[in-house]
């Protein structure tokens, strides 16, 4: 169950991140760049951080090739994703829920803090997205006042609350991803948001 879970996230990952560069009117190159490092940019992050190294998709090539079949359905399929803004958003939720249980997964592994283990799951979440972003000269959404790293962070608590019920593990990561996605996708519905924080009085 872990490991699909992970390769679906990178899949979802590898779309999101194509479909930000076509949306840009990137080459085919450039979107499979983007699509790579979205995927793989949050977990190579925390792989430096935790010592773990050659990182993950380094050490398993299904990843690559996880991730090239992911840019190019995106690239066979882009007529018919033409509401990229919903496809994106969909895309980038069930990565973001996914790769939360692994980083998460990853700092149990190595016997960190609980506290520790939500951070890396929060930086695996976010922070391919946020290379995503930058590379595309936006600014990232985890910086924004939109909801996204905070659901990461919730869904780190509830991984750990249900933890010491003695759940099934396979039990417990689809609950807590189904968690943060349905959350986040209630997040976009609705338009909860953070409020900025305005440095003029």
């Amino acid at each position: 169950m872990f490991y699909l879970l992970d390769i679906i996230g990178t899949m979802a990952f590898a779309m999101s991140g194509a479909l930000t560069a076509m949306n840009k009117k990137l080459d085919p190159f450039g979107v499979f760049i983007i699509a790579f490092v979205t995927a793989v940019g949050g977990g190579t992050l925390r792989d430096v951080l935790i010592g773990r190294t050659p990182v993950g998709w380094m050490r398993d090539l299904n990843y690559v090739y996880v991730i090239t079949l992911g840019f190019l359905l995106t690239i066979i399929f882009r007529k018919r994703l033409d509401k990229l803004r919903k496809s994106l958003a969909l895309f980038d939720t069930i990565g973001l829920g996914v790769f939360t249980l692994i980083g998460i997964q990853k700092g149990i592994e190595y016997n960190l803090h609980p506290v520790i283990c939500i951070a890396l799951g929060t930086l695996t979440a976010c922070f391919g997205g946020v290379i995503r972003d930058i590379l595309c000269t936006e600014i990232p959404v985890i910086f924004r006042k939109e909801v996204y790293a905070t659901i990461c962070i919730l869904g780190g608590i509830v991984f750990f609350t249900l933890r010491t019920m003695n759940i099934d593990n396979d039990i417990l990561y689809l609950i807590t991803s189904l968690f943060i996605i349905m959350v986040r996708l209630l997040a976009k519905k609705y338009k909860w948001q953070l409020s900025p924080i305005n440095h003029k009085r």
